[in-house]
């Protein structure tokens, strides 16, 4: 049963590959505006507000 929890090595390379992608995407979005993105849960908020101006706790109170 552990051997298919076990992740393959074509598995490991290819999410090392897309966490690379990532990185560099951010850097270079981040690098772009001037300014880092938001992480966690600001990013979160960030985000929420984006689509229509209200924040996650504006959306849940109704």
């Amino acid at each position: 049963m552990d051997d298919e929890r076990k992740s393959s090595k074509a598995g490991e390379q290819a999410a090392e590959g897309l966490r690379e992608a990532t990185s560099k995407e951010e850097a270079k979005n981040e690098s772009k505006m001037g300014h880092d993105l938001a992480k966690g849960s600001d990013r979160f908020e960030e985000r929420s507000k984006s689509s229509d101006g209200k924040s996650a706790e504006e959306k849940q109170k109704g």
